[in-house]
């Protein structure tokens, strides 16, 4: 592996970003035209949990960028494969006798998204300071979140306005020119002379010993329950309408103004974790999220209540994914990196998958105060368990690190 040199954390903003679009066009302009086209809110969560759910496969792809070609090489593939495949679903039919092909297309196009995200994931374990993780998480989940907002709100502006290939076109140029910024950043090679069995066979025993350290295990039970999971989120353009808000408006909130709310949410998130720990910022940040979330169920269906209510709520998300992804970085050292890191993403995305189905059902047998009602409940709940286990387990001296 080549000599590498620390890099501004700042960078990290810029490389995430086009796997953000692509995850932003699924999350928040797609079920606002499927909406619009027929589709309930209960099959529309269904799709969009099916093509996010891409993400609890990272672990099964994570060895072979870990083993094979460099990581700037793997992240231009991951790059144009996710443009590829998002004109793709620009280009699927969205009426009702559609479902089964738009999700296994939105599920290719978020696997293609994960592509560009593993090799960040590299980078940043080799080419941050150990004393900037904290703040180069809240870099990363910024330029994801972002990346969602830009995606979100220009791709639904555009397709309400234009067209939806023409969406897609200009998504698709902007993630290349965001994605130059790898040229600033020296690729990080990986031996040819390794044999691939016995990289493999390695991997696999530095991922068991790692599961053999108590604090991975609680990690790894703390990112499969709710917290924080920002479910809604991904249904906020499938239910605006019931606040009164046309689609100039959503793509504006849940977009573009939700991507820099929630970007802020990140940094200030990432300064957190620096300033009080991961388990300060982690738990803190998923009670703000449950609290938030019941605030906006008990408000009037309001425009203002909307608004107010959805940039709050995804200022809140920024501050649980910088504390999620610094939880992550800790655990997983710096061998193998992206192998145990895409493990441990994968298992902070589950949650979010079946809450997203969770809503939709909920909404479509109750209505939008139930879901919102509900999702805080569970969060509350699983902020409460999971913090009375971290205390026994630090009465217990099996908490080792992430103080």
């Amino acid at each position: 592996m080549s000599t590498q040199k620390f890099i501004n954390p700042f960078l990290i903003f810029f490389l995430v970003l086009p796997g953000g679009i692509s995850q932003g066009f699924v999350t928040v302009a797609l079920p606002y035209l499927l909406t619009h086209q027929g589709f309930s809110v209960a099959e529309t969560a269904g799709i969009i949990a099916i093509g996010v759910s891409a993400n609890l496969f990272r672990f099964l792809w994570g060895p072979v960028v870990d083993i094979s070609l460099s990581l700037k090489k793997w992240y231009w593939i991951g790059l144009f494969a996710c443009i590829a495949t998002l004109l793709l679903l620009c280009c699927a039919t969205f009426g009702v006798k559609g479902v089964v092909l738009l999700s296994i297309i939105a599920f290719v196009s978020q696997v293609a998204a994960t592509f560009t995200l593993l090799p960040v994931n590299g980078f940043m374990a080799h080419c941050i300071e150990d004393s900037k993780k904290g703040i180069a998480s809240g870099w990363y989940q910024a330029g994801s979140l972002a990346g969602v907002g830009f995606g979100g709100g220009v791709g639904l502006f555009l397709s309400t306005h234009y067209s939806v290939l023409f969406a897609g076109l200009v998504l698709g140029a902007a993630s290349i020119v965001f994605a130059f910024s790898i040229l600033l950043i020296n690729d990080i090679q990986h031996s040819t002379e390794k044999k691939v069995l016995n990289e493999l066979s390695r991997m696999g025993m530095d991922v068991f010993a790692m599961l053999k350290v108590p604090t991975t295990l609680f990690v790894i039970i703390l990112l499969c329950f709710p917290i924080g999971s920002g479910a809604a989120a991904n249904l906020w353009s499938a239910i605006a309408h019931e606040w009164k808000i046309d689609s100039d408006t959503v793509a504006l909130v849940t977009g573009i103004l939700s991507g820099l709310v929630s970007a802020v949410g990140c940094i200030v998130g990432g300064l957190i974790v620096d300033r009080w720990g991961v388990w300060t910022a982690y738990f803190g940040s998923g009670a703000i999220c449950a609290f938030i979330t019941l605030i906006i169920a008990v408000m009037p269906l309001q425009p203002i209540v909307f608004i107010g209510g959805v940039l709050v709520y995804t200022f809140g998300i920024g501050l649980i994914n910088s504390a999620c992804t610094s939880v992550i970085l800790f655990a997983t050292g710096k061998k193998n990196v992206v192998t145990k890191f895409s493990l441990l993403i994968s298992l902070a995305n589950f949650p979010v998958i079946y809450m997203i189905a969770f809503d939709g059902w909920v909404h479509d047998k109750y209505n939008s105060r139930y879901m919102l009602l509900a999702e805080a409940a569970i969060g509350f709940l699983s902020v409460l368990l999971l913090f009375w286990v971290l205390q026994k387990m630090r009465n217990k001296n099996l908490i080792t690190s992430l103080v």
